[in-house]
């Protein structure tokens, strides 16, 4: 494992600029909200977990490739990627040709690589990983997110937009027993909608009377707390600007650091790479490598942006996938679906290097790897490593033995 220095606190600088953050043409889900208007408590000294979905299955074996094993080479004749292509880390992996934005994160010690992570009895449907990663419960039927169960347990008060879920629909990952999280998409279009002649009464906080009953009084204080939080996320976004490259595609990204920034309650984000990107069965190749490069820019250029305005200590980003890929090329010039895939905790804090064991890619079931770490492990890592909830079986349900990433 590779130990990084320690870094002290940062003074807390303030940058607040005229420019617009970055939105998308989809409408935003509005009903789902916090239940409690934005806040504007100090959190300088709170501590933030991001969370990174990199929908459709991305093939880690040629994101983080092995090139140390010649197994890799033999099942790949014509996708494995050549050594004097990569961008080595060490003396057995290399980063994708154009991820040097992760390959410096790595080198920096601020990046921790969970290898062979996955479940036992793994499915191969997008929907249904997705679902068990989502909520940390495979093969069961749970209805509510690990996200969500977590920002439960982390605050039972039900504090103001606590969680937040930057996507056109709600990740079942962030659904609560008690937390609405805040959901938006496109900043700008970030409102309740409504008829121009209902506007003065959608505009207008109504309130309760002695007469009202328990769920009118909480159908009003929701209402209210849309207006106020699209207010303050619109604000947020359209007063940040950053002179930050966060690349082609930002992820959403750029939106998260508007409302870091802004000093928002926010303990929890929940983003994805969107629309099954990463489902890259035919001509892998050059797709391949293009959506890496926008995660590769996207993430190093969001935690160039928190060193920038002083959170950078304060931030860690979680990525996972629903499955990686089965180890040998198809005959598309592709990979089909399959089992364990790296995970990646990202940040000041993190110590970093290499976790879990590595999997056989010789010593195959069905084509695919045996995974060697149970994901679950990776999240109750960053519960009780980095935001300090001792037990973290609140929220996993069962108690999972946690790596050593956090001093």
């Amino acid at each position: 494992m590779i130990k990084k220095s320690t870094f002290k606190r940062r003074d807390f600088l303030k940058l607040l600029g005229a420019g617009a953050a970055a939105g998308s043409s989809v409408s935003p889900i509005f009903s789902q909200l916090s239940p409690l208007a934005f806040a504007g408590d100090d959190t300088s000294d709170k501590k933030i977990l991001v969370v990174l979905e990199l929908s459709g299955g991305n093939d880690g074996l040629n994101t983080l490739v092995p090139y140390g094993d010649d197994a890799y080479y033999r099942h790949r004749p014509t996708l494995g990627i050549k050594p004097n292509k990569l961008r080595k880390i060490d003396d057995h992996f290399g980063f994708n040709p154009d991820m040097s934005g992760m390959e410096r994160l790595f080198k920096d010690g601020k990046m921790a690589v969970f290898h062979g992570c996955g479940y036992d009895q793994p499915s191969y449907s997008h929907f249904t990983s997705m679902a068990y990663w989502q909520t940390a419960a495979p093969n069961s039927g749970e209805s509510l997110g690990w996200v969500g169960r977590l920002a439960d347990a982390l605050d039972p008060n039900v504090t103001a937009n606590y969680l937040v879920n930057v996507d056109a629909t709600q990740s079942l990952a962030v659904v609560a027993k008690n937390h609405v999280p805040v959901v938006f998409d496109d900043p700008k279009e970030f409102g309740r909608k409504g008829l121009f002649n209902s506007r003065p009464l959608l505009d207008k906080d109504r309130v309760a009377t002695s007469n009202s009953s328990q769920a009118q009084r909480r159908l009003l204080e929701l209402a209210k707390s849309a207006r106020q939080a699209s207010e303050k996320v619109r604000s947020a976004c359209e007063n940040y600007s950053t002179p930050i490259d966060y690349g082609i595609a930002p992820l959403d990204l750029n939106k998260i650091a508007a409302l870091i920034n802004a000093d928002m309650n926010t303990r929890l984000y929940y983003t994805s790479f969107r629309r099954n990107a990463f489902d890259t069965h035919v001509q892998q190749p050059n797709l391949h490598q293009r959506l890496l490069t926008y995660f590769s820019d996207a993430v190093s250029g969001f935690f160039s942006d928190m060193e920038r305005i002083g959170r950078a200590d304060d931030v860690v980003m979680l990525v996972f996938s629903e499955f990686g890929r089965r180890v040998a090329e198809n005959t598309n010039l592709g990979t089909d679906h399959g089992t364990a895939n790296n995970m990646y905790l990202i940040g000041n804090s993190v110590n970093g290097g290499h976790y879990g064991d590595l999997p056989s890619l010789t010593a195959l079931t069905d084509g695919n790897m045996q995974h060697t770490t149970d994901f679950r492990q990776v999240y109750a890592t960053a519960i009780s490593g980095w935001l300090g909830l001792e037990s973290h079986e609140q929220v996993l349900r069962y108690r999972f033995k946690e790596f050593p990433v956090f001093s």
